[in-house]
């Protein structure tokens, strides 16, 4: 018999019993609460992420005759660039492994953007693969402000996918089948 989370079966039920419209209500997750990791590089906090996208690249196909529409046809995936925005510290290891590439020592790593619930469990993870950095942005400097500096780094990377996370693990009949028993 499989082992389970019960918060992540009641977020289940709960799921299942509001669309059944039972009156459940399922708060959604907050965007301030993340983590980012790559593989082999110790990373601070970082306050933005942008990018974090997936989409079809389409190819228009007119046909001759067929004034109605044109035919749209799949011709790979697009994965733009990873934005990682972040107070600068001294920790200096973004800016190396960008100075790296510069010099022609590309090294792609693995990393994972994490959201969190607002108890700090993983609630989704949708990791990339094989990035390396094509340009790091310093901070903006001005006298007349007390603000904090930031860097930011861009990745490009080979993909991504999803990971439930912990707290969306369990299976929607799994949900089913109990949302059923207490009805």
């Amino acid at each position: 018999m499989a082992s389970f989370d019960v918060g992540a079966m009641a977020s289940v039920v709960g799921s299942v019993a509001a669309s059944m419209g039972l009156g459940i209500r399922i708060d959604p997750a907050f965007a301030h609460s993340f983590m980012v990791e790559i593989e082999g590089l110790f990373v601070a906090g970082f306050t933005e992420v942008s990018g974090l996208e997936s989409r079809l690249n389409l190819e228009t196909i007119a046909e001759g005759g067929q004034n109605q529409y044109q035919e749209q046809r799949v011709n790979g995936l697009i994965f733009p660039k990873l934005v990682l925005k972040r107070g600068m510290t001294t920790a200096n290891m973004l800016w190396m492994w960008h100075n790296d590439v510069i010099s022609g020592k590309i090294e792609r790593r693995n990393g994972s953007i994490v959201l969190m619930t607002k108890d700090l469990t993983e609630m989704w993870r949708w990791n990339f693969k094989e990035a390396f950095p094509v340009s790091w942005i310093g901070p903006a400097f001005r006298g007349d402000q007390s603000a904090v500096a930031f860097e930011a780094i861009e990745l490009v990377h080979r993909g991504l996918n999803l990971d439930k996370g912990i707290t969306a693990s369990i299976s929607l009949s799994a949900g089913i089948s109990a949302a059923g028993s207490l009805l």
